[in-house]
């Protein structure tokens, strides 16, 4: 059965910013945690980021929780992964922060395609009634 959390107005909006911020939030802390501990660092920071968008699709029931957590989690990576004028940046050159950027993106892609459950069927009969 398929439940909607929010329906309408302003519970609904905040929701949205709040996966925005939550999306951004996953995406600077994966940022940092993907380039400390090489493998399980990385696997943890991509397994956060699909949560996030899950959730997010989950809690709203539709695809605009999702692309909320979205855009929040893909402007924090490219924010980061801009280094400053005196050469600084987050993201080591390297594997792993290519397969961060990439891996979230997929998982993004994966996660706005894949198919709901299917709700309760309708009761046959005739139309109309």
């Amino acid at each position: 059965m398929r439940r909607v959390l929010l329906r309408s107005g302003p519970g609904r909006v905040a929701a949205y910013i709040g996966l925005l911020v939550l999306g951004a939030a996953v995406g600077t802390a994966g940022s940092l945690v993907q380039g400390g501990l090489f493998p399980g660092g990385l696997l943890l920071a991509l397994v956060a980021t699909a949560a996030v968008f899950l959730g997010g699709r989950h809690a709203t029931g539709s695809q605009l929780g999702l692309g909320s957590a979205v855009v929040g989690w893909v402007v924090s990576v490219i924010l980061l992964s801009m280094g400053r004028p005196e050469g600084d940046g987050v993201f080591a050159a390297g594997i792993g922060p290519l397969v961060y950027l990439l891996g979230g993106m997929v998982i993004a892609v994966i996660c706005a395609t894949v198919s709901r459950p299917a709700g309760p069927a309708a009761r046959p009969g005739p139309k109309g009634r």
